[in-house]
């Protein structure tokens, strides 16, 4: 089976070119994953084929490097517009990371905005490898009815809905083509001296020499030819699949790219939970195939299907596409031998999941479904994270986006039968304290029996940012003894855990410097509250200030979007540190900055803006500062609730 991933902005029509190419030759049997990536089993000049149409836009991007590494090349669909080429950056660059043989498709070539060379000069500013042009329009007036093949010289005429036609090179395009042919022999020559020394001679190599050529280049992935096409209408489908089918590699070397080793039997590349199904995860056989009812990582494979998941197969063969039903143990990411799992390169890793919000059950009785289903999203969703919120405890989904936020909850709901309810994350404020304050609290309590008694004199003063909390004592002459000390240092910690703002206390030092005990009624229960309750007393008068979070952004994005970016930061109150140029990808920058963690959606929402959905960033937490101004009202709400 013949394997190809099909990627492209939002409404750049790769649906409709995927599903048009997969009923060339008859109906196609689909497989959906999570309403975002759609597998067509389909058969092409009597050989089996799969193509792999993810979802466009930044948060199914996810989904792209598992999507490759079962495949066997790439087609990246192109919007005719050089205007829209920066759409297409992501994908470029995710197809150079991952090293896979690659097409570019320019659709809707019925009604392009602009000149071909200009589209393949704007997507060249994000390609380290050369992008050559395999066809040239055919024009009448301003309408393209058709293209010439830059090898073979053929000239075709498109046909509504059917096979273009073979047709004379028409004399109006003879120049453009000559003039694009020398450019694309010339390329193919700096892979190759046999052909370079022709050109020298002044020689037309043979049509099937540069074919053979053509597909050499393509395999090692040297070189990204470009065809030209309308899916809608039926234009250069079969000059695409021909290309593919004579040109893109076979599996193996696939296999060597995803870094498989020698007993290696399948790769993982999705996998989704079916209601009344369960969880089904898509394989791609390797080496031995997978056997139905044997052992796959360590554990035993139930049955295996093909993609309409109904028709079962007793053995998953080499290269062949299906499905695994029954099989909890196996996850999307990973490599597989019989008894045990390797995940897959660095490159199919989705990019950090930046956009969090915190996730409750809308009804208390699901609390518990929703755990267990969360872990079973986290298994299936390369693109998901789930933790915890500090405070509430509540779940906290990091996603690859706003729209990947609402597919999970649709998801839960529709799948899962759980309602739940989203917000955003709450900052994490912390407090401190601004001057060294001393204070002395006497613990007296007379019940009946024996009594309560502790008298501590502390001393609590600020310390360097990121310090913490460190305790001292320099008590003399035994006026509280060494056994309760520790008590005393305990309930300082429970004092700080919610200071006079309701925040946590940080980067303090409390010293205990005196007090008195008394042999009965002492304990280590009436020094730690007397410990707790000194602290507590004392903070209010050590001016009080609260602190907020302060994340370092470490964001990429294409290049044309940098200048946009700086005023963006100044308004979420943050701080530029710089940027440069991505040494690994073209096109690229990488743009770091410092702001507040209450900015985070924000951000999220105007990098989206800003850079037309092609950016994204990596969060993390980079120190405290103090706040400038109120805490918010959502945050001071939530503290007098609690």
């Amino acid at each position: 089976m013949r394997v190809f991933t099909v990627l492209g902005p939002t409404q750049s029509g790769k649906s409709t070119l995927v599903e048009a190419i997969s009923r060339l030759d008859g109906r196609p049997t689909t497989f959906d994953v999570s309403g975002t990536v759609h597998l067509h089993g389909f058969s092409y000049l009597g050989e089996p084929w799969c193509a792999i149409d993810v979802d466009g836009g930044g948060d199914c991007l996810a989904y792209g490097g598992p999507a490759m590494a079962i495949s066997d090349a790439a087609v990246v669909v192109v919007p005719p517009d050089p205007d829209t080429a920066v759409l297409c950056a992501p994908y470029l660059r995710l197809v150079e990371e991952a090293g896979i043989p690659c097409f570019l498709f320019i659709n809707r070539m019925d009604h392009p905005n602009g000149r071909i060379r200009d589209i393949i000069a704007a997507l060249q500013t994000y390609c380290t490898h050369h992008i050559a042009l395999r066809q040239v329009p055919i024009r009448d007036g301003d309408q393209i009815v058709g293209a010439v093949d830059l090898i073979s010289e053929r000239a075709w005429k498109y046909q509504e809905g059917q096979p273009s036609a073979l047709i004379e090179l028409p004399q109006a395009v003879e120049e453009r083509e000559q003039e694009a042919r020398a450019e694309l022999l010339e390329t193919l020559s700096d892979f190759d001296d046999n052909l370079l020394e022709q050109l020298i001679e002044d020689k037309q190599p043979p049509s099937a020499e540069i074919y053979d050529l053509a597909a050499q280049v393509l395999q090692n992935h040297q070189l990204i030819p470009a065809c030209l096409g309308a899916a809608c209408h039926g234009n250069g489908l079969t000059r695409l699949m021909k290309a593919l089918r004579h040109e893109a590699p076979e599996f193996d070397i696939a296999a060597g790219r995803d870094e498989a080793e020698e007993g290696a039997r399948a790769i993982a590349g999705f996998a989704d939970v079916k209601k009344h199904i369960g969880k089904i995860t898509v394989l791609r056989g390797l080496g031995k195939g997978v056997q139905a009812h044997e052992a796959l990582g360590g554990e035993t494979v139930g049955s295996l299907t093909t993609l309409d998941a109904k028709t079962q197969i007793p053995t998953l063969e080499a290269g062949q596409i299906g499905l695994a039903v029954k099989s909890d143990h196996l996850n999307p990411g990973f490599l597989y031998d019989s008894k045990s799992a390797t995940q897959l390169p660095e490159w199919a890793s989705p990019h950090p999941s930046g956009h969090r919000q915190s996730v409750s059950p809308a009804h208390e009785r699901d609390d518990v479904r929703l755990s267990n289903a969360l872990a079973r999203l986290g298994e299936i969703d390369p693109g998901l994270q789930v933790g915890h919120a500090e405070g509430s405890g509540h779940a906290v989904l990091g996603t690859q986006g706003p729209q990947h936020m609402r597919r999970l909850v649709a998801k839960l709901d529709e799948d899962f039968g759980i309602e739940v309810q989203t917000e955003p994350v709450e900052t994490a404020y912390r407090e401190t304290i601004q001057k060294p304050i001393e204070h002395r609290h006497r613990h007296r309590k007379q019940s009946g029996g024996a009594g309560q008694f502790a008298d501590v004199v502390i001393s609590v003063e600020p310390m360097p940012r990121g310090a913490g909390f460190q305790f001292d004592e320099i008590v003399k002459g035994g006026a509280v003894p060494k056994n309760y000390i520790p008590a005393v240092e305990h309930g300082a910690e429970d004092a700080l855990v919610e200071g006079p703002e309701g925040f946590p206390v940080v980067d303090v030092k409390v010293t205990l410097k005196d007090g008195k005990h008394h042999a009965v009624d002492s304990s280590d229960y009436a020094f730690r509250t007397a410990g707790k309750n000194a602290v507590r007393e004392a903070l209010p008068e050590a001016k009080p200030v609260v602190l907020q979070p302060i994340l370092h952004a470490e964001i990429h994005l294409p290049s044309v979007y940098v200048g946009d970016l700086v005023p963006t930061i100044s308004s979420l109150q943050g701080q530029v540190l710089g940027f440069e140029g991505n040494p690994n990808a073209s096109g690229w920058e990488i743009f770091n900055a410092l702001l507040p963690a209450v900015a985070e959606d924000e951000l999220h929402r105007t990098l989206a803006s800003a850079s037309r959905g092609t950016g994204w960033v990596k969060l993390n937490f980079d120190h405290y500062e103090e706040l400038r101004g109120q805490v918010p009202k959502s945050a001071r709400e939530k503290v007098e609730s609690a």
